[in-house]
């Protein structure tokens, strides 16, 4: 049995209208989506609802594994951080309605209080379990505050939350000033999803950003290893495609998808 399923997240072909990138991934064999809320409120407003897209990627034979992202629930300011709570609670709602388990809480750009975000990390736990979904505590390197899978994992276990999970992303390892092996910190059962990505050996991991990501293989992070750790701490979920190159999103979507697709196989199952 294949221990992870195959992922598309759907920045990876940004530009490409929501329903192509749904069809794309069906039509290759994906086992599942990872879609935006922004893309999705997009689609809202063009005059699609949330029933019939979700019909959609079920007859592509798609799940919806997690959407991104919750923003601004570190506000300290009350009218700013009760806005932001409307806003997480619109993003949830569409989650859901999509029957994804997961939303991703994505970090503020600042430095923060661990202990702060922990509590209203807390605080958006509670809120998802009332709406129905788990939001996950996602690091990102290029920030000043969560940028390791340490500083997440921090925030995960101080809100004290069962549910509390994190989100993992070879790119974000490494441009946080870690390595694939902080892999080998956090059980397989704390990790929501991964992000499978690589990065160029220039500019060097700590000076990158999201759009010098290239595809599987054609970088120098060791993605063998990557695979092997996932397998070493248990983790069984999704393996998500996140690229964010411009570079590949002026190519046909179909084939970056295929190549990303085969990539993936690869490492998996040494096709």
């Amino acid at each position: 049995m294949r221990d992870f399923l195959y992922c598309l997240n759907t920045s990876t072909i940004r530009p490409t209208p929501l329903l192509e990138k749904v069809h794309i991934a069906g039509q290759l064999g994906y086992d599942a989506i990872e879609p935006w809320n922004d893309e999705i409120t997009d689609y809202l407003r063009a005059g699609g609802t949330l029933k019939d897209l979700r019909r959609i990627i079920e007859d592509e034979g798609l799940k919806v594994v997690s959407v991104i992202a919750l923003f601004g629930w570190t506000e300290e300011e009350p009218a700013k951080y009760a806005a932001a709570l409307d806003e997480c609670r619109r993003r949830m709602d569409q989650a859901v309605r999509l029957g994804s388990p997961y939303i991703v809480a994505s970090p503020p750009s600042g430095v923060v209080d661990l202990g702060f975000a922990a509590r209203r990390y807390a605080d958006l736990l509670r809120l998802g379990r009332e709406i129905g979904v788990r939001p996950s505590m996602e690091f990102l390197g290029f920030v000043e505050g969560v940028h390791t899978l340490d500083s997440a994992r921090i925030i995960a276990d101080g809100s004290g939350d069962r549910d509390a999970t994190v989100v993992a992303d070879v790119f974000h390892m490494m441009r946080g000033g870690g390595s694939i092996d902080d892999l080998l910190t956090i059980p397989g059962d704390r990790m929501a999803i991964f992000h499978i990505n690589d990065l160029p050996d220039s500019p060097p991991p700590r000076e990158q950003t999201d759009a010098d990501r290239v595809m599987l293989g054609e970088g120098i992070a060791d993605l063998p290893r990557v695979i092997e750790n996932l397998r070493s701490i248990d983790y069984r979920g999704p393996i998500s495609l996140e690229l964010f190159n411009e570079g590949l999103w002026i190519l046909d979507p179909s084939v970056v998808c295929r190549v990303g697709l085969e990539q993936m196989r690869k490492l998996v199952e040494g096709e």
